[in-house]
């Protein structure tokens, strides 16, 4: 049993039927070659099996001596698999648009609180004798880079590889290191003594911490420093209140591409992911005449999650950047990223680990206090979208012989903040994944095939030839 912590408690604190705060993977194989007829149904069935479970799997939330502050995780071993292991199938024809439709609504529906915070969907019926595993897990439980090695284990690079269990029964090659505190964890005096050396130890690194942020707005402050600073942003259609239902939509390119333009402009990745993102957004906002002066500005999940760390629960920070949407030309957009992201990674590299989870808090604290009051999608927003991008396996995966195709990451949105894209390398290729509030952003599938437009006119520009379409991105639908 162990205590969570302030950030992983939040999560759960704001989950609501409107705000779910869950999030997923969704990968889509391809059978063994003379795979049996009932190779669906006997998967579903060792699933629904399983018997065995290690951490994040079998972890409960048990509410606290003090109702509602940071509740305990606890393990359990009786768990309904019938319930957590759900079978599928697609109408046909069983196209991509028909799984992102699926999905859609799979991912709008809580989780039950009660239970263990993960459900797992095996969908068949995918054409091209293809099927796909939707697996959604509590963002208090898992962040990005955790859900990545999660999914990592649960998978082989050997095609060869049979008889692999499911995810929830294959143990990382290296446990974290166990809290045991279970009487300190319930009792009132365990809380006290826990919350007294929090203080104290944060205590010894805030006047640093209070000396960097001032920095940090200071220079943001100033319109010849590229840093961007919270609060900072727009209002925008992308930052109202929201309703349950899901459109989720994807896409697919060549890593090789955007390593390319990486090279030719001397950015980041993240920076041309950015600039494409961004360019999508000015067109998709120029459409419905919404695009503010100003322009969007992004909040980019950070790992701080050392090497090897397989604990549950998140390490994570953000960094703002432009997104240039104020900016016609795409050179001068992707320019402008990169300054703002260098700037801002310069800042936060200047603080300890200490500090960061400090800054942390006091960047996500009013968000995920507006959340809580019914503030959040009616003032102005810490930043207007979450951007990120997570790197993945590079080998081609499998699972009992069936090839992993694409891995697609399906992230959460909140009031104030409709829209989430986030990114996923796998196997040469990075994976988008849109995830909106439908009926706060319609026609949201559109921002797909802008982002594709906008790495085609980046490739143009930077390497002086036409973009070569055929092979190199593969567009899915949005449900």
């Amino acid at each position: 049993m162990r205590r969570m912590t302030p950030l992983d408690a939040a999560w759960l604190t704001v989950d609501s039927r409107d705000t779910p705060m869950h999030v997923a993977t969704l990968a889509i194989l391809s059978k063994p070659k003379n795979a049996a007829p009932s190779y669906l149904q006997d998967l579903v069935d060792e699933f629904q099996g399983a018997r065995s479970f290690v951490p994040p799997w079998n972890l409960r939330i048990r509410q606290s001596a003090l109702k509602n502050v940071l509740p305990v995780v606890e393990e359990i071993h009786d768990i309904d698999m019938e319930y957590h292991v759900r079978h599928s199938a697609l109408p046909k024809p069983g196209g991509e648009r028909e799984l992102g439709v699926l999905v859609s609504r799979l991912h709008a529906h809580q989780l039950d609180l009660s239970r263990p915070l993960w459900e797992c969907h095996i969908i068949e019926g995918l054409e091209n004798d293809r099927f796909a595993i939707y697996i959604k897990m509590h963002h208090a439980l898992v962040d990005g880079v955790a859900g990545v090695r999660i999914m990592q284990r649960s998978f082989s690079e050997s095609s060869r590889e049979r008889n692999m269990g499911p995810p929830w029964t294959r143990r990382a090659a290296t446990e974290p290191k166990r809290e045991h505190q279970a009487d300190a964890a319930l009792s009132p005096t365990g809380w006290a003594s826990a919350a007294l050396t929090s203080t104290r130890s944060k205590a010894r690194s805030a006047a640093g911490l209070g000396k960097t942020v001032a920095h940090m707005i200071s220079a943001a402050g100033n319109r010849e420093n590229a840093l961007t600073s919270p609060y900072d942003s727009p209002k925008s259609v992308l930052n109202k209140r929201i309703s349950p239902p899901r459109r989720f939509g994807t896409q697919q390119y060549e890593l090789e591409r955007l390593k390319k333009i990486c090279q030719a402009a001397n950015v980041t990745l993240n920076d041309v992911v950015l600039c494409i993102c961004g360019a999508a957004l000015r067109r998709f906002l120029l459409e419905s005449n919404a695009l503010p002066d100003k322009p969007l500005t992004a909040g980019i999940p950070v790992s701080v999650r050392p090497a090897g760390d397989m604990q549950v629960g998140t390490a994570i920070s953000f960094i703002l950047s432009t997104l240039g949407t104020d900016i016609a030309d795409p050179l001068l957009r992707l320019q402008a990223i990169h300054a703002s992201t260098s700037k801002a990674k310069n800042e936060l590299q200047a603080l300890t680990r200490k500090q960061i989870d400090g800054y942390t808090l006091m960047l996500m604290g009013p968000f995920i206090g507006s959340l809580v009051t019914g503030l959040g999608g009616r003032t102005r927003p810490v930043f207007n979208i979450t951007i990120s991008n997570v790197p993945g396996p590079q080998k081609p995966l499998f699972f009992n012989g069936a090839r992993v195709d694409g891995v697609y990451p399906v992230s959460l949105v909140t009031h104030g903040q409709a829209l989430n894209i986030t990114c996923l390398s796998y196997a040469g290729k990075l994976n988008f994944g849109f995830t909106a509030a439908r009926d706060t952003l319609p026609h949201m599938q559109r921002l797909s095939v802008y982002t594709g437009e906008a790495l085609d006119e980046l490739e143009t520009l930077l390497l002086a030839k036409a973009p070569t379409k055929t092979g190199t991105s593969r567009r899915q639908k949005a449900g």
